[in-house]
């Protein structure tokens, strides 16, 4: 999980005990416990992007899927 506001130190896919690159971006809340403006961030590798997908939305979770944008200094010749 990506922490509050913090950068992001690593890419791993936050399926337990998966130690690939993740490659998409699940935003979501528990609604029943966050306001709205508290939301929470899963990477997922494209092996594990519908099982993560599917345990959130299985809980009713409001959530988005898109693929993840890594930003920063050592990936600025990527986007290109």
């Amino acid at each position: 999980m990506i922490g509050l506001g913090a950068p992001m130190h690593t890419s791993t896919c936050s399926r337990a005990d998966c130690r690939n690159v993740g490659h998409w971006r699940l935003d979501w809340r528990n609604p029943r416990i966050h306001s709205t403006d508290r939301v929470k961030t899963w990477l997922a590798c494209d092996d594990h992007v519908d099982y993560l997908r599917e345990f959130l939305a299985a809980r009713d979770f409001p959530l988005t899927v898109s693929p993840l944008a890594l930003v920063g200094p050592e990936h600025a010749g990527d986007a290109q």
